[in-house]
Parts: structure tokens; sequence; C-alpha cells
């Protein structure tokens, strides 16, 4: 069987910028272990599969190790495949996911995703983290997936240097880092995420769902512009609404072609 195979840069206006992810539209869904073994191949943080059409289709995401139940920077790789390549009439377009149905609109220059929001609690700090980490947290706080680690400064965030295997033995499948922003930013982060295959994340939709409404509060503003610093580095905004957040980003086409599975 053969199926076209787009790749991006998701959250970046440039090449070579933000998140790559593969987006392949197919006919049916192969076997679990085809789709896995497509994202191996891959090996980029996120290789996403779509089937349907006429504005709804059914999405996975899969890491070259793992399916994953949420991950921003493919979904909008995938819209932006949809209503550039496959559906360019198209306004909006729906997604059935793991996460319930995602949507996602044009917005200026890019694209606006509605995701469910992910809010964090106070937890204790395990020793196991400080240790991975290299520096003490000025706050540690947590959801069922992720541990959100404040630090001081953005200058602290871009610094940090983690034991990656350390991550990956925590009780929690990903660590995200956080500041205040400094300058153009109202909050700086990174993400790692070892325990499903990806050390460290370059840009990560999924772990603002998180950052947004935490920040929002923190800052008392409800619009929040966001930035990942990782090599690659990506930009968001962030609109918290209620129980929702609304992520916006651009995408930039890399790569289109067919492969054979």
């Amino acid at each position: 069987m053969r199926s076209p195979i787009f790749q991006l840069d998701a959250f970046a206006t440039e090449r070579f910028r933000g998140n790559p992810a593969a987006v392949m539209p197919l006919a049916v869904f192969p076997p679990d272990t085809v789709l896995q073994a497509i994202a191996a191949e891959n090996n980029l943080s996120e290789t996403a599969f779509l089937v349907g059409g006429d504005g709804e289709y059914r999405l996975r995401w899969f890491t070259p190790t793992v399916e994953v139940p949420l991950c921003g920077h493919a979904t909008l790789a995938s819209a932006a495949v949809v209503l550039e390549k496959l559906e360019p009439n198209r306004r909006s377009v729906t997604f059935q996911t793991l996460s319930g149905p995602l949507t996602v609109k044009r917005s200026g220059a890019g694209y606006a995703m509605d995701f469910p929001a992910r809010p964090t609690a106070p937890a204790l700090t395990p020793a196991a983290l400080v240790q991975a980490l290299g520096t003490e947290p000025r706050e540690v706080r947590a959801d069922p997936v992720n541990y959100l680690v404040v630090l001081e400064s953005e200058a602290a965030v871009r610094a940090l240097a983690p034991e990656i295997a350390g991550i990956a033995r925590l009780d929690r499948l990903g660590v995200i880092v956080t500041a205040q922003g400094a300058s153009a930013y109202d909050c700086v982060s990174r993400y790692f995420t070892p325990a499903r295959g990806v050390p460290e994340d370059p840009v990560t939709g999924s772990a603002h769902c998180a950052l947004a409404p935490f920040w929002s509060e923190r800052l008392g503003k409800p619009v929040l512009r966001a930035y990942q610093a990782s090599r690659r580095g990506g930009e968001l905004t962030c609109r918290v609404r209620g129980e929702r957040v609304e992520l916006e980003g651009s995408c930039v086409f890399y790569l289109e072609g067919q492969a054979d599975i």
C-alpha cells in the first residue's frame, strides 16, 4: 500500500524551527504494529495518521516507541495538511481522537486548536526529580501525566541540562520545566519525555494545556505568549477558556512524497 506523506515544522514560521511532524493520510488504519513501525522509521517525535474526509477525520499519534493520547504539534501539522493540501476550501477541521473531538480552525497566518485544559495541583518534590534536574525547583506541581517544575528565571530554564535517564525513571511520563518570561514572552518552558522515546521535545502543544491555565492564573492574563526554549524553539499563543485551552501557531511545509507501507 502507498500513502502520501508530509513533513512539516509545527509552531514555526520558518523551516528548521519548531517541532517536525510527519502526517500520513490513509484510507484505513493498518495494524498498530505497522503504525508503530512507520513512526519508528520516520524517527520524529510524532507521526500523525489520518483516516476520513469532508472535514471529519480520525487522528492517531505515535512517537518512535509508543502511541500517545494527545499531541499538539502533530495535530497542528495535520490541520495544515487538511486545510492546505487535502481540502483547501475549508476553514476548519475536526479530529476524533483518544482525547475526544479536537477542532482546528484557520486563524490569521496559522491555526487555532481547541484542546482540553490539564490543571495541575501542588505536589511533593521527589528527591529523584531534583537529582535528575540538577537544580532545586522553586515549585513543583503535577497532573496524572507530567510534573510541572517552576524555576527562578527564564535563564535557568534555558541553561538546564538534566539527566535524561533519571527523568525516564520518574513516576510521571514527562517533566515540564518553566519560568516567567523575561521580556517578549509571558512564559518559557522545556519538555522532557524520555519514557515515550523523546528525550526533549522541541515544541509541545499538550504541555501548554497545563502551562496555560497555570500561568494565566499566576499572571492574571487570559491570553499568553509562550515560547518553548528547546534548541529549535517555537512560539504559541495560548487562550484559556474555562476547561478548554486554545493553542495557536503556524506551520511550514518541508517535505511531500509517497511512502510504501
